[in-house]
């Protein structure tokens, strides 16, 4: 094979690195060994120190490289180190031998650079480095030979891709000045044919007027909160005249209305009452969810017939009556109903007191206050990560709920779950196309990275410029 190099015993100065390994008889110590594969190249490099080797005259030692595999090997151009004797020999052999392969002998220096750059093969990955150490010479010596392990494990691209540690991107919510909110309860409350006030012991009125004052003694019994507006809006089925079913709604929100101002400790001015008319949009819900072999019939009518005197009467006459009659029976009940709102504001809170809060109600806190809650933890640990999972938790469709659960999946390398949070997120933000590029590295899609954090860095986002910079260590020699 060739030999690259040819080198002379001499006397060095340079101090030994203390990470060094020794060879030959502990002669000669290498540093810095690397293999490194880029694209479809491996490069072998490694510095060899050979101030302590000493060379009889006569003889001649020769290192050989070899990578090594399971069942392949490459053998690497050697090195060849020749006694004083020795060497004046072969410099007179390569002036005759002008055809002859072998190098001049390069300028002696103190640390010798082995570089080769060899075509990459899969079968690479797990391979080996090992140093074949042969000794021969004239006068009788025996040629001796001994092999040792310089370093195992390529760094390749692909390992050391999955060894990087992308940071994510975080968006602050904006702060809500007033954190407005409510409660909403859809009572169906029974009256008596033509009747509008409430019966407590009518039917099953006793437990949905209990629902309802529950609700409201949850909101007024918390001091954290303020009711601000409570909501009656009262519908009516759709059969019989327009007129009194449009009064019948009306009338019954007072109803409701009337009873809660008895009961519940709260100022008349806060009451908003409404009315409905006849709920044909509740019969369209119901009759999209029933089974009822008709509802294509009926539900064709009631988008397609505007006058309403009309559209009850062909209703009506569907399969000679016998539908309607069961709508009336199964469906229409349910649409006679009234429903109850409470508005309130929930007071702001410091970071300490969100602390404690986010423990047991952590409804009552904003994005931006779960946020700063989040970022009092250190980034990263259990604590930062769980704030962040309740605030999705909360807020489900929120956008910047989304973003920053994606972020905590992606620390983690949940994938599954940060494209679920990722694809709830406003893809139009800086913050998104680097998470992106994240999910895209761990999905082990390298040029799609590239590309999101290359636009994410250039709308300003520092961690994508980070991770960028990390990929082209990965990816140049």
């Amino acid at each position: 094979m060739k030999k690259i190099l040819i080198y002379s015993v001499l006397c060095l100065i340079a101090a030994l690195p203390v990470s060094a390994q020794k060879f030959y008889k502990d002669a000669i110590n290498i540093t810095n060994a690397s293999l490194w594969q880029q694209g479809e190249s491996l490069y072998i490099n490694m510095q060899m120190d050979m101030r302590n080797l000493k060379v009889s005259n006569d003889r001649t030692l020769t290192l050989t490289p070899v990578l090594t595999g399971p069942d392949n090997n490459v053998v690497l151009p050697e090195i060849v180190i020749n006694g004083r004797r020795r060497q004046k020999a072969y410099l007179r052999a390569m002036a005759l031998d002008k055809a002859t392969t072998m190098e001049i002998p390069y300028k002696t220096q103190e640390v010798l650079n082995y570089t080769q750059v060899i075509p990459y093969e899969p079968w690479m990955e797990n391979a080996y480095l090992n140093l074949e150490e042969n000794l021969c010479g004239c006068g009788g010596h025996q040629e001796v030979l001994a092999q040792e392990m310089i370093m195992n494990g390529v760094s390749t691209e692909t390992k050391r891709l999955a060894a990087l540690q992308p940071v994510p991107s975080y968006i602050q919510p904006k702060a809500e000045v007033v954190k407005a909110r409510s409660e909403q309860y859809e009572a169906h409350l029974n009256f008596p044919v033509g009747k509008s006030v409430i019966l407590p012991d009518f039917m099953s009125n006793q437990t949905e007027l209990r629902n309802i004052r529950e609700m409201f003694n949850k909101v007024q019994n918390d001091k954290k909160l303020t009711i601000t507006g409570v909501y009656i809006e009262g519908f009516a089925s759709p059969e019989g005249p327009l007129k009194l079913n449009e009064q019948l709604s009306k009338s019954r929100a007072e109803a409701l209305k009337k009873y809660l101002s008895v009961h519940e400790q709260i100022p008349a001015n806060l009451y908003n009452v409404s009315f409905g008319g006849e709920n044909w949009e509740g019969l369209v819900k119901a009759l999209e969810a029933s089974n009822m072999k008709e509802k294509t019939e009926f539900l064709n009518i009631i988008r397609n017939t505007s006058d309403i005197a009309r559209r009850k009467e062909e209703i009506k006459r569907v399969d000679g009556g016998a539908p309607y009659r069961t709508m009336l029976k199964e469906l229409y009940p349910a649409l006679r109903k009234v429903n109850c709102r409470i508005d309130y504001t929930i007071a702001n809170f410091k970071v300490d007191e969100g602390k404690e809060i986010i423990k047991t109600q952590p409804q009552y806190l904003s994005l931006n206050e779960m946020y700063l809650v989040a970022n009092s933890y250190p980034k990263g640990g259990d604590d930062f990560i769980k704030v962040f999972d309740i605030a999705v938790r909360m807020y489900p469709d929120d956008e910047v709920a989304n973003l920053n659960a994606a972020a905590v999946a992606l620390s983690k390398k949940d994938l599954p779950d940060a494209r679920k949070y990722l694809d709830k997120s406003n893809k139009q933000t800086a913050e998104y196309a680097n998470n992106n590029g994240i999910y895209y590295l761990l999905s082990g899609n390298k040029d799609q990275a590239i590309v999101e954090f290359t636009k994410a860095a250039r709308n300003g986002n520092e961690a994508a410029r980070y991770n960028l910079e990390e990929i082209e260590k990965v990816i140049k020699k």
